[in-house]
């Protein structure tokens, strides 16, 4: 599965200037790490966002959806459809949201 290029692109921009970002396919996606934790990754119909799981609930706003993976919910991942990162803003918080939750996690 490809993923969509235009919104990894949008993603580098608002991601950028950030220390120890890295990026690497991963799942069919485009996900960028800090200090080898994945925060958000791009993917062909929108980003999927590392958050702390004891406030995934609290996210759940803002086009954000529980993320699910071979029919599975993952705790701390949430799913922010395409058409609801339109507006840079909007995708701007949401990669701010994973960034600084993946700093809070030891290096790897």
């Amino acid at each position: 599965m490809a993923y969509d290029r235009e919104l990894a692109a949008r993603l580098r921009e608002v991601l950028a200037g950030q220390p120890d970002l890295s990026e690497k396919p991963m799942f069919g996606g485009l996900a960028f790490l800090v200090d080898g934790h994945m925060a958000v990754a791009g993917g062909s119909d929108g980003i999927m966002v590392r958050v702390d799981p004891e406030r995934s609930e609290a996210l759940l706003d803002d086009g954000a959806e529980r993320m699910v993976m071979n029919g599975r919910e993952l705790a701390g991942w949430l799913r922010v459809s395409g058409e609801n990162l339109a507006d840079v803003a909007v995708l701007q918080r949401w990669a701010t949201v994973g960034v600084e939750y993946a700093r809070t996690l030891p290096p790897k």
